[in-house]
């Protein structure tokens, strides 16, 4: 059984970080570098799924920090996979993805956990504008937006990249999204199930360091196919279906975050929200 999240306090680490790693060599020490340089991170789990390179000898370099940790598949079983077996580890209250090459850059972590501490969100994606994107191609910004409006006409939202792999929420959420996907369909999946349940995905913009085939990029045409499908089953599927039926902790996270200030404020701060044409003061 897992462990439950541990708060380290406000203002302290609290930040678990799942890195799967297949062939990553060229980029996985140069990531967690950076990683551990950020105040926010608590412990890093490094999943190596079979990688037959120097992957896992370089990421047990980084163990000697006693906030990293090592796992390893026996056999390649994909990104999701690896996702699960790093997310059983995970104590820290809030818990984000990092991709093991340089395409989003942990300095950016706070901005992705801001909102979660400040209790205005339970879930965050990064957003990835492809203003600066020059390595990869026009088919796959194309893609891109093609399964990201596919879920805003299925589960009736306004969400910019569904694809980003850049995406935080509360450890315990992530788990009880009671995700299956094995490969790139966790990323549909997880935003299906968060829809499903009734959370609002909370985006901000970060930078994006697009890589090119030849440089390692993974995903294909056919992930993006394979997004359709996920998320056209998850949006007919029965929530009973999906998660064995849903327990009283969405309804009451759904409730906080409904009811919690859309404008952070400050001390001494008189904020005034006008709505509808009347104006209402707080402070």
């Amino acid at each position: 059984m897992s462990p439950p999240p541990r708060d380290a306090g406000p203002g302290g680490p609290s930040l678990g970080v799942i890195i799967p790693a297949y062939n990553e060599e060229a980029t996985i020490g140069r990531v967690l570098r950076r990683v551990l340089l950020q105040e926010c991170v608590q412990q890093v789990i490094v999943v190596d799924d079979c990688s037959t390179d120097r992957t896992l000898e370089i990421a047990q370099g980084s163990a000697r920090d006693d906030r990293v940790t090592v796992r390893r598949h026996a056999s390649n079983q994909g990104k999701g996979a690896a996702v699960r077996t790093g997310l059983n580890e995970i104590t820290a209250p809030i818990v984000i993805i990092q991709d093991a090459d340089l395409e989003y850059d942990p300095a950016e972590y706070a901005k992705m956990i801001g909102p979660i501490l400040e209790g205005r969100a339970d879930a965050v994606y990064g957003v990835r504008g492809f203003l600066s994107h020059t390595s990869y191609s026009y088919w796959f910004v194309l893609g891109n937006r093609l399964v990201t409006t596919a879920t805003n006409v299925l589960f009736n939202c306004y969400i910019q990249d569904m694809e980003t792999g850049f995406k935080a929420m509360r450890t315990e959420l992530m788990r009880r999204l009671m995700l299956r996907g094995n490969h790139f369909n966790i990323e549909p999946e997880i935003t299906g199930r968060l829809m499903r349940l009734g959370y609002r995905i909370h985006e901000v913009p970060i930078t994006y360091y697009a890589r090119s085939r030849a440089e390692g990029k993974k995903l294909t045409w056919r992930d993006g196919v394979t997004a359709l499908f996920v998320l056209l089953r998850i949006r007919l599927s029965s929530k009973r279906r999906l998660f064995g039926g849903v327990d009283t902790y969405h309804a009451q996270r759904l409730e906080a975050l409904a009811s919690a200030p859309r404008i952070p404020e400050l001390p001494g701060e008189h904020v005034v929200e006008v709505r509808s044409g009347r104006s209402e003061g707080s402070g």
